[in-house]
């Protein structure tokens, strides 16, 4: 092919090409903009299912706050494992420190219990961790808790030093600190209830729920004693005899469940 016969290829393909771009922008003004993403005149169409941050807050929900947790990390040899009144009872009473507080099991039955509710399946639970020394602790809802208790002190041993914890398979962060206060994290306008067995006269655990909206839920996750918080409401006690942290979480998903209607 000779010079000027490519020459002459060329100015064709460029006159073409004009032309197809003057005909897309006329197109563009004439209202039709399908397949225009690349023009500054192009206007998408807002998302159906985009809802806004206060629309979600306002949807059914139940946020749990187990409080009091104790969980701390403790050097043993080379490495760091979560303090524990069973394998530490001669280096927490060395402290002056009472061994029966010291009681992360409390924790692992209480997150056991509520990630595997059908509370949680159905997508209405949300679980943070307020510990002894003030940190907190979000729980991402898709999050399956170790069963053992021994693999369950090593999650928590990896996130309290890395400060998040993420999928094996991906980018999402599973558990994770968090800002305080708490009540930053709760949904605005939602009761606030504290669980106490020291309250006064038992009532149902269904008298708390909301027919609509969210409502948060405090649970004292320690072994002795009563929950102190300055960011709830009132105070209730759910039943006539002590139960365990594990038993109140348990009452109040099914209690949730009943109201709203989660089989």
């Amino acid at each position: 092919m000779s010079g000027r016969t490519l020459a002459k290829l060329l100015h064709q393909y460029d006159a073409l090409f004009r032309r197809l771009q003057s005909r897309n922008i006329m197109e563009a003004h004439s209202g039709d903009k399908r397949g225009l993403e690349h023009l500054d005149e192009y206007e998408p169409k807002p998302a159906k299912h985009m809802r806004s941050l206060h629309d979600r807050m306002a949807e059914r929900r139940l946020v749990v706050i187990l409080e009091g947790a104790t969980l701390e990390t403790v050097k043993v040899g080379k490495t760091f494992e979560l303090l524990n009144c069973d394998q530490h009872k001669g280096m927490i009473i060395k402290s002056g420190r009472d061994p029966g507080k010291i009681r992360p099991d409390i924790t692992h039955q209480c997150l056991l219990m509520l990630m595997d509710s059908p509370l949680n399946r159905a997508g209405l639970l949300q679980v943070y961790i307020h510990t002894e020394r003030n940190a907190l602790i979000e729980i991402n809802p898709q999050t399956r808790i170790p069963r053992t208790f021994n693999r369950f002190c090593g999650l928590m041993v990896q996130l309290l030093h890395k400060l998040s914890v993420r999928a094996a398979d991906g980018p999402q962060r599973l558990l994770k600190l968090i800002k305080n206060p708490v009540s930053d994290h709760l949904p605005p306008g939602c009761p606030r209830i504290c669980t106490s067995f020291s309250s006064g006269e038992a009532v149902g655990a269904r008298s708390v729920v909301p027919e609509e909206g969210p409502a948060a839920v405090v649970v004292g996750a320690f072994a002795h004693g009563a929950v102190n918080v300055d960011y709830t409401e009132k105070t209730v006690s759910i039943s006539n005899y002590p139960l365990s942290a594990a038993l109140t979480c348990a009452k109040m998903c099914s209690a949730f469940e009943e109201v709203w209607g989660v089989l």
